[in-house]
């Protein structure tokens, strides 16, 4: 039996679609600006003890350190040429491990490990052996777990791949961002396709089955044809997915970018044909296209997961991990939960502090209410299916359910279909609205208009 209806909110104003929205990339929901020091140690561990014994996890693992800083990037990251960071913190990752690890014991196995930065391939091959066997002396994993990595080609040498390897690397993600020389010293990530492709030769002969080639667009001084070409050439490797991300000039939020000129930088119109070509260049080739901005070979697994309406969304972009429960490791990193997400102390020394001292490092966080949850389910599914069920939604949550559809419909009324469609059970995002998805999905954001954060352009 339908529940019956919630109370219906106010009229909201009809709906505009501009290429330059800046909304969040919705990897969550509530998004990280949300979160608040309510959430504590003694929050997670209450939400660890909630763990039961057949429930699967995933593990990332952050390492905040490269050896030469990216002006694009805007992770949480710092440079160092010396190792010794990287050693102490790794002392402290250790540590981290074996609590995390002694509060779940017997409460979950690891389906999936992902390592992530930061630069995790700038680490000695010692090191990585090391990790490896901490984190499987500290967890349960399922036979079949997989472990992606995500690679710098100018770090990598063969003990690396070696070690890579020897701790069970099934996927290995590389940055390529660009191959034109004149934008990779605009942006100094300076790496030549001869190197990318050495690196991806030499993880295939080792064994990884599944290899994901990073690009982007946005960048300074990338054109039209700059952006095919550099499509063209990654093709040539056959990666078995392909991830085309808009490039995020933040540069209140990362320093570094500052470095960039804003004047090198493409509009928005230029960035969306940027996209648009690059997309179509890629499914051209026979990939399918995933969400927002991922493709795959028909046979990958994203793409399996795809078809079967199994896609997921989390930190780490489009998964086929369908893992409820994800325990971020290392400084910045943030947890999944059932009951909410949980992140880390962000400064490198005071995570170091909490965790030398055997506690958690937990600084902040947020826990989920019905809506929350349900405002999350329409914005994931709208950001990997461009479409949700109605039926689905009030079937999951009742009261909650229908006053979302009622939103839904007043979107789809008032924005005269534009960007969003009743069809049938389904409501749909139009074709030709689907690069701006995060703005459609922004409407479903009840924090957006209350918070202090800010976004990159949608598109």
């Amino acid at each position: 039996m339908t529940p019956p209806a919630a109370p219906i909110d106010p009229p909201r104003p009809a709906p505009t679609v501009s290429l330059g929205d800046n909304v969040p990339r919705y990897t969550s929901y509530p998004t990280a600006p949300h979160f608040h020091p309510g959430v504590d140690v003694v929050t997670v561990r209450g939400w660890m003890d909630a763990l039961e014994g057949d429930d699967e996890i995933s593990l990332y693992l952050h390492v905040p350190y490269c050896d030469r800083l990216c002006w694009f990037c805007a992770c949480h990251t710092k440079q160092t040429r010396h190792y010794e960071p990287v050693a102490t913190f790794l002392r402290s990752l250790h540590k981290e491990i074996e609590t995390v690890g002694g509060l779940v014991s017997g409460r979950g196995r690891v389906r999936a490990v992902h390592f992530g930065g930061g630069s995790p391939t700038m680490l000695k091959p010692d090191d990585i052996l090391m990790l490896g066997k901490a984190l499987r002396d500290q967890f349960d994993f399922l036979d079949d777990a997989g472990l992606s990595v995500e690679i710098d080609p100018n770090d990598m040498d063969e003990g690396r791949l070696d070690a890579f390897a020897a701790i069970g690397m099934t996927r290995a993600s590389l940055g390529v961002q660009d191959f034109d020389p004149k934008v990779q010293k605009a942006i100094n990530r300076e790496q030549s396709f001869a190197l990318t492709k050495s690196i991806v030769d030499a993880v295939r002969a080792r064994g990884v089955t599944s290899v994901n080639l990073d690009l982007l667009y946005g960048l300074p001084h990338q054109t039209g044809k700059s952006v095919a070409a550099t499509v063209a050439q990654a093709l040539t490797l056959a990666p078995d997915r392909l991830a085309l991300f808009g490039y995020a000039h933040v540069p209140w939020f990362k320093k570094h970018q500052t470095m960039i000129d804003e004047a090198w930088l493409p509009d928005s119109v230029a960035r969306l044909a940027q996209s648009q070509l690059a997309a179509q260049l890629i499914v051209d080739a026979g990939y399918e296209a995933l969400g927002l901005d991922h493709f795959a070979k028909p046979q990958d697994a994203l793409a399996v997961a795809a078809r079967a309406g199994k896609i997921r969304r989390n930190f780490q972009g489009y998964t086929e991990d369908q893992c409820e429960t994800l325990i971020g490791l290392g400084p910045s990193s943030i947890s999944r939960y059932r009951q909410g997400h949980a992140q880390n102390i962000v400064a490198t020394g005071e995570y170091q502090k909490a965790v030398d001292s055997g506690e958690l490092a937990i600084a902040r966080g947020i826990e989920f209410s019905v809506e929350d949850e349900a405002r999350g389910w329409v914005i994931e599914r709208l950001m990997c299916n461009f479409a949700f069920s109605a039926v689905e939604l009030v079937e999951r949550f009742g009261n909650v359910g229908q006053r979302l559809l009622c939103e839904a419909s007043r979107l789809a009324i008032s924005g005269a279909g534009q960007l969003l469609r009743l069809e049938g059970e389904n409501f749909v995002v139009p074709a030709a609205s689907r690069p701006l998805v995060r703005t459609v999905a922004a409407k479903f954001d009840k924090y957006l208009s209350s918070g202090t954060g800010r976004h990159s352009v949608a598109v």
